[in-house]
């Protein structure tokens, strides 16, 4: 109880820095999931009648996800430079598969026989694409945007080891002074707010998608 009356108080002192860093941290991963998620859904699209293509990207997409944070944002450092620039890159490489897996798998579960009864209304394919494939695949890539956006909150906490920002500062300068004061404080202080601002944004997306989908297939 001493602890967590503790952790309290250091935020209540700290708590316009602590806003700071968590606009930071929402700023890098939204920005990210903006870019994440307009790539893999538009590369879905294009993939969704090319299996082998599909399957290669899938996989390429896959083997990123394996590469240790810590050493794929560094790789891009030589490149870009210390910041979030490096962070950005790697974050976004991140947030390929969960999406690019559901967009793949949401369109191709689409009924053809509703796809032909489209055609046969006399749409053409840019028009079954908008008005049905993706309506109705839409409910399972938002699952996936939900996913990839909870990896990559938890992920960003180490882009300031590469000088970006956000509340990843908090648990590294916690880490290094551990056993002066207020260094278990700062530890918790990163960690807890990085989990909140994961809730918050998964609820977000779950009444955007929830919004955003067809009320006959909610």
């Amino acid at each position: 109880m001493d602890g967590v009356r503790s952790w309290a108080g250091f935020v209540a002192d700290n708590l316009d820095g602590v806003l700071e860093r968590s606009l930071e941290h929402l700023t890098l991963v939204a920005g990210v999931m903006v870019a994440a998620t307009l790539f893999s859904v538009v590369l879905g699209i294009v993939l969704m009648d090319r299996p082998v293509a599909r399957q290669a990207a899938l996989g390429a997409a896959g083997v990123l996800l394996t590469i240790p944070s810590l050493a794929l944002f560094a790789v891009f450092i030589p490149l870009v430079g210390i910041g979030n620039r490096p962070a950005q890159i790697a974050l976004f490489l991140y947030a390929i598969l969960p999406i690019l897996r559901n967009t793949v798998t949401g369109l191709g579960s689409v009924d053809e026989a509703v796809v032909e009864s489209a055609r046969g209304m006399g749409m053409g394919p840019l028009q079954q694409l908008l008005r049905v494939r993706v309506p109705l695949a839409w409910p399972v890539v938002m699952a996936g945007v939900r996913v990839s956006t909870q990896l990559v909150t938890g992920i960003a906490a180490i882009a300031v080891l590469v000088g970006g920002g956000g509340l990843g500062a908090y648990i590294q300068r916690g880490l290094t002074s551990l056993g002066n004061p207020f260094s278990i404080e700062r530890v918790w202080t990163g960690t807890v707010f990085i989990i909140l601002l994961a809730l918050v944004l998964d609820l977000v997306l779950g009444l955007i998608g929830r919004r955003t989908t067809s009320p006959g297939i909610r």
